[in-house]
């Protein structure tokens, strides 16, 4: 990493109060250029590629521990730049912890290599079908969720022996520093749509892979027959965690016609009582948008809010990252689940895990992160042809 002196610095405001709390180093495109050569030498020169999987396990167990000691300085230095509640990165910090154990799980388990017998016991041949790292991934990260923004790509790209370079939102560079010290041939992403499609534009150029998670604007459902008091605390913090500023944030809420001034009073109340202030300070649950300019943002987007039919309006939106159901019946909102367009829907507030699958439909992404699906798609695929048991001149396939 360049020295602070060497390029131009930049100062870090709090939200809060927009005192400065650190500077960093701002790079320069020649800085990229050698963050990406590094990258390439080390890939094709050096040993992490051909590291055994199991090898590649212990060392992203490491980071994983290294990461857990340091849990309550990454939730105050986050909350300092971003204005999230400290409640808020507090309690990401054992999410973090799950995300990673998710993926070392898959790792043990992913199928690094295997032999297929050919359907014909007379064929000559079979197959040894590897999963080998692509290369470098480029990973973008936004701004809201630094820690399991970057961790759900660097994680899975590392333990598939890929090199990494991360590129960080301006509002991070401090928390990200911090993970640089624990610690293209395809680029993850997470961001706005706007960047994810010109992000896609030139990696389709140069014929490089890309999976992108731009995001989301989900839709909280709340059926009929649901308890009112359990789906108003649901949406607390499936639409308003981390001040709202969530890919997953379930920013529409729909109800039926019969029950709407009862779920708009029970949604007032909900508001009326969180208290909002310093991000830092005990029992504050909302802090301050990241930006002033966000800020307005959300205030124009709040303009546009509509009320109809749920399921149709539910998937009336080109985003569809993630989304709610809520209901007295669990079969009904799994029916209701079932029939809502989007990566990812929970029912009844249930938590979204790390071991399944995890991305959108539409304009909300390309591509799954988590479990072994995340790890499978940094990988490529190689199949080696070699004379089968049942033919004369057969060969004894060596242990990987």
């Amino acid at each position: 990493m360049d020295h602070p002196e060497q390029h131009r610095s930049a100062g870090h405001p709090v939200p809060h109060d927009n005192s400065v709390i650190g500077r960093a180093a701002q790079a320069l495109p020649a800085d990229v250029d050698r963050a990406v050569a590094a990258a390439r030498r080390a890939f094709d020169e050096g040993p992490w590629p051909h590291t055994p999987p199991a090898d590649r396990i212990a060392a992203l167990r490491r980071l994983a521990s290294l990461r857990e000691k340091r849990a309550d300085e990454i939730a105050a230095l986050i909350t300092a730049e971003n204005g999230s509640a400290l409640w808020f990165t507090e309690a990401g910090q054992s999410g973090l912890t799950r995300q990673a154990n998710a993926f070392l799980t898959a790792a043990a388990e992913f199928g690094w290599e295997t032999t297929l017998e050919p359907s014909d016991p007379a064929a000559p041949f079979r197959s040894v079908v590897r999963r080998e790292a692509i290369g470098v991934v480029a990973v973008v990260i936004p701004w809201n969720s630094p820690f399991s923004s970057a961790l759900a790509k660097i994680i899975p790209a590392l333990l598939a022996g890929n090199t990494v370079v991360l590129k960080v939102s301006p509002e991070n560079t401090l928390s990200m520093n911090l993970l640089a010290e624990l610690l293209a041939d395809k680029v993850a992403f997470t961001g706005s749509t706007r960047a994810g499609r010109r992000i896609a534009a030139l990696a389709g150029e140069q014929l490089k892979r890309v999976s992108l998670e731009p995001g989301g604007k989900s839709a909280a459902i709340i059926l009929p027959d649901a308890d009112l008091d359990a789906a108003v605390q649901g949406v607390k913090f499936g639409s308003l965690l981390n001040n709202g500023e969530s890919c997953i944030a379930q920013t529409r809420i729909l109800a039926p016609r019969s029950r709407y001034e009862e779920v708009v009073a029970g949604l007032q109340d909900l508001i009326e009582s969180l208290p909002v202030g310093d991000p830092a300070a005990e029992g504050t649950f909302v802090g301050p948008m990241v930006r002033r300019d966000q800020q307005q943002r959300v205030l124009d987007y709040i303009r546009l809010g509509v009320e109809d039919d749920a399921v149709r309006i539910a998937n009336d939106s080109e985003y569809d990252l993630s989304g709610g159901v809520w209901s007295a019946d669990p079969a009904h909102a799994l029916a209701v689940a079932r029939r809502v367009r989007t990566g990812t829907v929970t029912v009844n507030g249930a938590p979204i895990g790390f071991d399944g699958p995890f991305g959108g439909f539409k304009a909300s992404g390309l591509g799954r992160e988590y479990g072994a699906t995340g790890i499978g798609t940094y990988t490529e695929y190689k199949t080696i042809t070699v004379p089968s048991a049942a033919h004369p001149a057969a060969a004894s396939i060596p242990a990987s």
